[in-house]
């Protein structure tokens, strides 16, 4: 294959990149455009067996290591992409992302190696560059994916001078990239490695659970900034095209999403370092509650005339989703007007509710995001929290230091009446108590979602 005819396939592969995050900005067409990725993706990795380049070595010379490589990952990644549940798919993407980053880190170091001498001032910069970023977006994500997991506290890990720590270490790295530019040696490039993967878990550990779903977009872009690093010490236009894509993308959508959170990216990040520490005593103190049965709720919400219906986690976690359209589908047969309340963070991370909605082919048009709803609690007879807590807390209005202060949220506490549904009277993700549960409004249906809104549809049914 010639070089120009390489170039045009490449081209195509990253305008089939473009086109796809041009239909994943919208849930309608976000299935055409995952499809459209995959597509350029197959295209870009089938391209490299037939192109052939005097100036480097051909991929055939390690044919062997190459299919090995790929079968690998099509036995780890067809059954996991098809197993995961719509509770585990933000792990997932932690743990994508996170390979991406450490593969790029990867496949830089090695190129290093193999240019040695040769290599230019630019080349080895670059090289820096990618082993750095690519190495605190594995690291970071392999926190992120422990947090999310619940294999560890989801709550800020802060220890004695922590700011310090992460800067002295941020420090080192940038010292040791400057001696690995200087003097070209193997030994200072694995010592930047191994610093860049211990500050990527210094980054990620003070994070909190609420805001976990903003590191994994920033990790996403720290990816797709090493894979156009990596582009350029490999001599990739499609690799430059790609990274840059992914970087600029997760760029955008870290931002959009810090504004949705109501902080700066600083302080996501470092907020609990200055935060005030919570009330232990009182979080602990037993406080009464108000719940009820599902015929409770049916009674209420016959009588209701606008009904908001807030999913958050609890929703994924129980698998209620069709069983909510379905409650949804009964309450508008009986002239309610029922819309969905969605919260920019609302579950694991962005988008999330929203696909889960869509696998039940929730309307779209019953979907409103947090700044539409928000003004219509006032005028609503019934909010049904299914799942969520953190994103519903009145505290991050009220309650100066805590985790979560400054967040906007769906203010459903201005409703006539909430009902929620809750397994425990556990905390949300950031691990702080909600005054919402104890508000006199506040109906609590303690159980599975799945099987309390089951009993709340027959109930409605029976009226």
């Amino acid at each position: 294959m010639s070089h120009t005819l390489y170039d045009l396939i490449g081209l195509a592969a990253g305008v089939a990149f473009i086109l796809a995050l041009k239909g994943l900005s919208h849930p309608k067409t976000a299935r055409r455009g995952n499809l459209i990725g995959a597509f350029g993706a197959s295209l870009a990795t089938l391209v490299v067996f037939f192109h052939t380049n005097e100036d480097s070595s051909l991929p055939l010379n390690n044919l062997g290591w190459i299919l090995g490589a790929i079968a690998i990952g099509l036995v780890i990644g067809v059954p996991a992409a098809r197993k995961v549940q719509m509770t585990q798919m933000p792990q997932l993407v932690a743990l994508f992302n996170g390979v991406g980053g450490g593969a790029a880190a990867l496949v830089a170091i090695v190129e290093y190696l193999n240019l040695g001498d040769k290599a230019t001032t630019a080349e080895v910069i670059f090289t820096v560059f990618t082993v750095i970023v690519g190495c605190v977006s594995f690291s970071g994500s392999i926190i992120t994916f422990m947090k999310l997991q619940e294999l560890m506290t989801t709550r800020p890990v802060i220890f004695p001078a922590g700011r310090f720590i992460i800067a002295a270490t941020l420090v080192s790295v940038l010292g040791v990239g400057g001696w690995v530019v200087n003097s070209l040696g193997t030994t200072p490039l694995l010592i930047l490695a191994g610093l860049s993967l211990l500050f990527g878990i210094l980054f990620v550990l003070p994070v909190g659970g609420a805001d976990v779903p903003i590191v994994i977009s920033l990790l996403n872009a720290f990816t797709g900034l090493t894979v156009a690093a990596s582009g350029y010490v490999l001599d990739s236009t499609l690799l430059i095209i790609a990274g840059t894509l992914v970087g600029a993308s997760g760029t955008i959508l870290t931002r959009l999403m810090a504004e949705a959170m109501g902080r700066s990216l600083f302080g996501t990040l470092f907020g609990a370092f200055t935060a005030k520490p919570q009330d232990a005593a009182a979080a602990g103190e037993e406080r009464p509650v108000r719940s009820g049965s599902p015929d409770d709720v049916a009674i209420l919400l016959n009588y209701a005339r606008r009904v908001v219906i807030v999913p958050g986690f609890g929703l994924a976690v129980a698998q209620a989703q069709h069983t909510v359209r379905e409650l949804a589908d009964l309450m508008i047969s009986k002239g309610i007007d029922v819309a969905y309340g969605i919260h920019p963070v609302a579950g694991r991370m962005p988008g999330h509710m929203n696909v889960l909605l869509a696998e039940a082919n929730v309307p779209y048009d019953q979907l409103a995001e947090m700044d539409e709803v928000n003004p219509t609690f006032g005028q609503t007879d019934v909010a049904i929290v299914i799942g969520a807590n953190d994103v519903v807390n009145p505290a991050a209005q009220t309650t100066p230091g805590c985790p979560i202060y400054g967040m906007p949220i769906l203010e459903v506490n201005h409703a006539a009446n909430i009902i929620f549904l809750k397994r425990s009277m556990r905390p949300g993700f950031a691990g702080i108590e909600n005054e919402l549960l104890y508000d006199p409004k506040t109906m609590l249906l303690f159980g599975d979602a799945k099987a309390s809104l089951t009993k709340v549809v027959s109930a409605l049914k029976a009226l």
